[in-house]
């Protein structure tokens, strides 16, 4: 029997009905009508608070929502998720990335096999392997310690080791500088290697399969600039692997005892705690690496046996369901009130957008809805005096994420009342906004009125956590994780594949036969007179 799509489901029709009769509502009203709101739409779990008050949403539209995730089967699909099926079904996979972080004494089976032991493998070799650059024995082949990592990879082999480097500043080790590489653009690797000593150096070259073009690109002029310092002999020394590829590896001259795996059930997006983390477990320590992975674990729990009333992740995919589907929210902005948080919209832009960018469900349906949002966001207060201005006064509906902790980062902590002042105020701003009465009574000149008022009922949550710890910013990215599962079991679709990289992958490899004479492939009359302008300009 062919599975029903999502807008054949009584709760999705019910659905459509409530928001339609929503039109007009306000937030100022609900709060009017419901004074304990604030603190009856709250959850908190794993040291993660979220206030969800602040949204177009009452009893009958959660009961809705909650209604839609049991006819979609979202407990049975995550429940799939955490006991190793093939829910990855273009590409008959496990997803598992659940199970990096699962204690060493944990049980997980993919295809009849214990896995948990060869993850513990690989961590206590990374563990090792941190531990000799950290305290200096691991040598370059001048005898010098390391004093700068460069992580070369790209998409989930990049974006969540940078963003993770960054956010636990205040735990990496003093001496030890990490500098990433993904874009094949060559400025970005030369401004990288400016002003290192060679000897100091050393490369992790983030690829599963070594044969990543824009990773190995960069991989391989790295190395011409290592060789040309310290000579061929040198590579074994300040070159290691992230990759299953043992033959590539050591055809580029790595020792393969300094290679690191991970699996297929192990999607780039949500790599960041497996190998491919190896640069911030250099960089912050392997004990607060497996602070991070605990941290992970404590929400993978929370996710996996929680109700779903209560469930955080849940609560924040289902919310951004309503907005997306019922609402036509385009897009959402998160907005972290933490300088060192500044690449986390980065990083989950490609989790939500590479995750749920689809137009076929599992059935290969074309898909009868709209999926994942536009993920977007810089962190506040930079963002207050850019684009909040869209936020507050423009025309579109945009939800958002602010994303506050109770600590400073900054050891004076001086400043962190008014960071937290203007978190709790924009959220306040536009829910709220500022009506022409109130700008009357302020004594605002007549004739800025109409462009004064702010009209509010704009919805957004709020997360707090109590400080940027290894561990919270494992809870915090699960939480996104498992939001964004919700989100793509809602519209039964196939959350970890990524077929649409692909084109644009064998397209280029096709143009560049093209610029460089190897051959002549027929194209549209755009794109030959682009290619005919760009090989002229190199000629000249």
């Amino acid at each position: 029997m062919t599975e029903k799509t999502v807008v054949d489901l009584a709760a999705w029709q019910d659905l459509h009905k409530q928001a339609a009769a929503w039109r007009g509502r306000h937030l100022k009203d609900l709060f009017a009508e419901d004074p304990q709101r604030g603190e009856r739409y709250r959850a908190e779990a794993c040291g993660l608070y979220l206030d969800y008050s602040k949204n177009w949403l009452d009893e009958a539209a959660l009961t809705g929502l909650f209604k839609l995730a049991e006819e979609r089967g979202l407990v049975a699909r995550r429940d799939a998720m955490f006991a190793g099926e093939h829910i990855n079904v273009t590409e008959d996979r496990a997803v598992l990335h659940v199970a990096l972080r699962l204690p060493a004494s944990a049980h997980c089976l993919v295809d009849g096999a214990d896995v948990v032991p060869e993850v513990q493998a690989v961590l206590q070799r990374m563990a090792d392997f941190s531990s000799r650059v950290r305290d200096g024995s691991w040598l370059g082949a001048s005898g010098k310690p390391i004093r700068t990592i460069i992580n070369l990879g790209i998409g989930g082999s990049y974006l969540g080791p940078e963003m993770a480097y960054l956010a636990l500043r205040r735990f990496r080790h003093p001496r030890i500088e990490v500098r990433f590489v993904a874009n094949v653009d060559g400025a970005a690797l030369e401004q990288a290697l400016a002003h290192l000593d060679p000897a100091e150096t050393l490369f992790i070259v983030a690829s599963k399969t070594f044969t990543t073009l824009e990773t190995m690109t960069n991989a391989r002029a790295a190395r011409q600039w290592l060789v040309a310092a310290l000579g061929e002999a040198a590579v074994a020394q300040h070159f290691v692997a992230v990759s299953t590829n043992a033959e590539a590896v050591r055809a580029f001259g790595m020792d393969t005892e300094h290679m690191f795996g991970f699996w297929d059930w192990v999607g780039g997006r949500y790599s960041m705690d497996s190998a491919i983390g190896l640069s911030t477990m250099i960089a912050v320590g392997a004990e607060a690496f497996f602070d991070l992975l605990a941290g992970f674990h404590a929400m993978d729990e929370h996710f996996r046996t929680s109700p779903l009333r209560q469930n955080l992740p849940v609560l924040h995919g289902l919310i951004s369901v309503w907005y997306n589907n019922f609402f036509g929210a385009q897009s959402q902005a998160v907005l972290p009130y933490a300088q060192d948080l500044r690449r986390l919209p980065a990083y989950l832009q490609q989790l939500q957008m590479e995750s749920n960018g689809k137009s076929v469900d599992l059935q290969s349906r074309p898909l009868p809805v709209d999926s994942g949002m536009v993920i977007w966001g810089e962190p506040g207060t930079d963002g207050q005096h850019s684009f909040y201005q869209l936020l507050h006064q423009g025309t579109r509906l945009i939800p958002c994420d602010l994303i506050g902790f109770l600590e400073p980062l900054a050891e004076s902590g001086a400043q962190h009342d008014l960071l937290m002042a203007n978190l709790i105020a924009q959220a306040e701003a536009l829910a709220f906004g500022r009506t022409a009465e109130q700008l009357r009574e302020e004594g605002a000149a007549p004739a800025q009125i109409p462009f004064r008022v702010c009209p509010g009922n704009r919805p957004s949550n709020i997360l707090l956590l109590e400080a940027l710890t290894p561990r919270a910013l494992g809870i915090l990215v699960a939480f996104y994780e498992h939001s964004v599962f919700t989100q793509g079991a809602i519209w039964g679709i196939d959350s970890f594949d990524q077929w649409g990289v692909e084109l644009g992958k064998v397209l280029a490899l096709r143009v560049l036969e093209d610029i460089q004479g190897k051959a002549q492939h027929a194209h549209d009359s755009s794109t030959q007179q682009i290619l005919a302008r760009y090989r002229a300009a190199r000629k000249g």
